[in-house]
């Protein structure tokens, strides 16, 4: 029997976070690595939540708050725990989150390719929103 838990990530988790992106997220980001992760940690210390079994990483999202939006990103479930729940806690701990600090709707980060997360993300009851496109500009190469 799992014992799954959700918390937010500590700084001492980066290694860990990362390892499990590899394992279990779909695409890469700029912000990939320690610092990465530390800095999103010092901006917001509940931003990442984490689902664990004991000491192991199972699943994440990342639930960014600036004070206007709400934005969720790097939604994952470790695929031998898929199906079992786990995106549907983080993702009602985020909206929880999201609530209290005065959030109106919640916005996902999802790849375009990624059809098997289109259909959680549906499921959970987000809608595709095509009237909006991301434009982005990285400062480092």
């Amino acid at each position: 029997m799992i014992d799954i838990r959700i918390r937010a990530a500590a700084p001492s988790d980066a290694e860990s976070v990362l390892a499990f992106w590899r394992e279990s997220a779909e695409g890469t980001s700029i912000s990939d690595d320690v610092d990465g992760v530390k800095r999103l940690l010092d901006r917001d210390p509940e931003a990442l939540l984490l689902a664990v079994d004991g000491d192991r990483i199972v699943g994440s999202v990342i639930a960014g708050w600036d004070g206007w939006r709400a934005s969720l990103y790097r939604l994952a479930v470790l695929p031998p725990y898929r199906r079992r729940g786990i995106s549907t806690a983080l993702l009602k701990t985020a909206e929880e989150r999201f609530a209290a600090l005065g959030g109106r709707r919640a916005d996902a980060m999802v790849l375009e390719a990624n059809e098997r997360a289109h259909h959680v993300w549906a499921a959970a009851g987000y809608e595709r929103q095509d009237s909006w496109r991301r434009w982005v500009k990285p400062f480092t190469r």
